[in-house]
Order: C-alpha cells, then sequence, then structure tokens
C-alpha cells in the first residue's frame, strides 16, 4: 500500500505504508539515533510529532517488553528509509510493523529521509501530514498548512500522569512532577533507592507539601513550556522549599519558573550524539536529547547561572542557582536510548537532598 508524507512548503513524498493505516497530521522533525527507535517511539516528548529516523536500517532489532519508556506510543508518525520485516534479537517479541499497527501509529518506509532531513535542516520544522487514504496527494498540503503549530498545543496532559502512584524505595522521598516523564527516570531514582512519588502537573503546592517529599523532579515533555503556566507558578512556589532537579521541559519550565524566557529552535535537537560542555569542569558529554525549545541565556535573572551549553550551537543545555540546591539539564541524563555518563547529576540530586536536610 502506498503512503504520502506531504509537507506545509508543497514537498510530497511518496513510499510504502507499514503499521497503521489512515491519516494524521503533526510537526514533523528529526531523530540522528543510530539505535534506540523503541525508545523514541515509546518517549511521551514527540506528542505532536512525526518522527524521521536518520539512520537508514529501523527494526532490525524488533521490539520488546524491556526497553519501553511508556506503555504506548504518541508519536503521530513514523518515516523511515527501510523497513526491516525480519529483525534478529534474542530478546524480540514482536515486529515494528506489528508494533506500530496495534498503536495506531502510521509508518511509511522507502522514504529519501537524508533529502527530508536537508530540508527540514535548511528550512526549519514544518507541518505535515501522514497518510494512506488520498487520491490526490496535492490536496494533502493545503490540509497541513492549516495544521496547528506545535506551540498552539497543549500537549501535556494528554501524556501525563492523571492519578498519584507511588513506586517503593527505601531511601528519599522524590516527588516527580510528571509532564511526559519516560519511565527511565524513575528507574535511575530508585536504583539510588528513591520512593519517588509520581503526580500529575497540576497538583498543588499544598498537595505535593503534604507527600513529605525531600525533593522536587520535573520531567520532560513534549511541546512549547508556555503551554503549562501551572506547572510554572507551580514550581516558582516550591524552588527555595525542596532541592529541585529538572529535566527537557522540566529544565524549560524551571527556567520560566525563575524570570526567564524560552524560544523555538529552528529544528530542535533530538538525537543520543550532541556534544554538551560542563563549564565548570570543562568536561564534554555526549548526550541524549529531544526537545524543539531552549531557554534564553540573556533573560535569566542574576542568581541563575548557565552551567552547560551545546557546543553545536552554543545553547543553554543546563541551569543552576547561586545559593540554593535547584538545578537543571536540557538533555537526558537517564539516557534511555543514548550515553549513561551523565547519570551523576542523579547523585548530585540526591546529595543535595542529604544537605539540605542536614541544613534544615
Amino acid at each position: 500500500m502506498q503512503a504520502y508524507l506531504a509537507l506545509e512548503d508543497g514537498t510530497i513524498f511518496t513510499g510504502k505504508a507499514f503499521g497503521a493505516t489512515g491519516e494524521e497530521w503533526g510537526e514533523v522533525v528529526f531523530n540522528t539515533g543510530m539505535t534506540g527507535y523503541q525508545e523514541v517511539l515509546t518517549d511521551p516528548s514527540y506528542c505532536g510529532q512525526i518522527v524521521v529516523m536518520t539512520y537508514p536500517l529501523i527494526g532490525n532489532y524488533g521490539i520488546n517488553k524491556d526497553d519501553f519508556e511508556a506503555k504506548n506510543s504518541f508519536v503521530r508518525g513514523f518515516v523511515v528509509k527501510e523497513e526491516c520485516d525480519r529483525p534478529s534479537n534474542w530478546r524480540v517479541s514482536n515486529k515494528i510493523n506489528e508494533f506500530l499497527a496495534r498503536e495506531g501509529v502510521i509508518g511509511i518506509s522507502g522514504i529519501d529521509t537524508r533529502a527530508l532531513t536537508k530540508l527540514i535542516r535548511n528550512h526549519g520544522t514544518m507541518r505535515g501530514i501522514i497518510s494512506t487514504e488520498v487520491l490526490e496527494p496535492r490536496d494533502l498540503v493545503e490540509k497541513a498548512k492549516q495544521c496547528p503549530q506545535i506551540s498552539g498545543q497543549e500537549l501535556v496532559p494528554t501524556v501525563a500522569t492523571k492519578e498519584i502512584f507511588t513506586v517503593s524505595g527505601s531511601g528519599q522521598r522524590v516527588v516527580l512532577l510528571d509532564f511526559g516523564a519516560k519511565a527511565n527516570i524513575v528507574r535511575c531514582l530508585n536504583q539510588r533507592g528513591c520512593e519517588v512519588v509520581v503526580v500529575p502537573p497540576t497538583t498543588s503546592v499544598e498537595e505535593i507539601k503534604a507527600l513529605r517529599p525531600e525533593g522536587i523532579m520535573l520531567s520532560n515533555g513534549p511541546g512549547d513550556p508556555t503551554n503549562v503556566p501551572y506547572a510554572i507558578k507551580t514550581v516558582r512556589e516550591l524552588i527555595g522549599q525542596y532541592p529541585v532537579f529538572g529535566i527537557c521541559l522540566g529544565h524549560q519550565i524551571l527556567g520560566l519558573a525563575v524570570g526567564g524566557q524560552t524560544y523555538k529552535l529552528k529544528f530542535g535537537h533530538r538525537g543520543a550524539n550532541h556534544p554538551v560542555k560542563d563549564l565548570q569542569s570543562g568536561r564534554v558529554y555526549i548526550t541524549s536529547q529531544n526537545h524543539g525549545f531552549t531557554v534564553d541565556r540573556n533573560s535569566l535573572p542574576a542568581d541563575i547561572e548557565v552551567s552547560h551549553i551545546n557546543l553545536n550551537d552554543n545553547t543553554v543545555e543546563g541551569l543552576h542557582h547561586k545559593t540554593l540546591p535547584v538545578f537543571s539539564v536540557q538533555y537526558h541524563p537517564e539516557a534511555a536510548p543514548g550515553p549513561m555518563d551523565s547519570e551523576y547529576l542523579f547523585d548530585r540530586f540526591l546529595e543535595n537532598m542529604k544537605q539540605y536536610v542536614t541544613q534544615s
């Protein structure tokens, strides 16, 4: 079956359908990871987006039961050069085609993903339509032009938990504000003994205090951080009362909570190979990233310092408060998929919690 991907600039790609059938729209973005397509497909931060994989062969190690970042996929479409329907891996539970069909995600293969990626890099992310149900592909272009921009969509409620739940641990209690949290954030905290209480993004400061946390974790999530003003207000009130650690969208929300501003990047950072420099140590880390917005360094108040920068474009990759136990990173130290050498940031968070209790 044929499938089409039409972009708002008039470009149309024709390929072979796999996964689900139908029609869906979204912001077309690319990911440069060589592995980790299962984690990409189940990362809630991709809600609202049609994801293009730059690595040419996808599906070669199948789908397994252990590498999910969420129970379901939230991507709007999946674009690959070649889809492998004969995966080889001892952990395989099903094929990528079967997984996408089950999740209702339309896939398209046989696309020149190199040309598509270059187009996005040159002109920026664009709205697009992916479809298996069209007689005249040019009609899709007009539909794409009418789709909402990613900044106009409130995506966090779609992916975040609706109820409070606890993942047991014997150590410090962390409240995780869930904006679309990857499962590996909870795993990294659990591995360090933390009891993790996951709460909806609309949870009030009073409700959080009643849980008696020792630290506050701000998760990753999709979309524009300015679309969750309630979370910005909550975080602003929590700063100074608890140690705080933010990741990705949580980092951006923290930046807004302290008085900074954010802006949209031309094509974002998505992949497992982004170089980030720690300005304090001078060390460079290769990081896993997935974001389309960034904190404006020139908008930050005097008591907030930039701790990390992206060496590709010099954008802000980390913040820390000069006097309070509050810090954040734009990239993913839980790193699934990706390098794992930034997990030390979880240890720093635990140390902040210990010191804060001692000082209190």
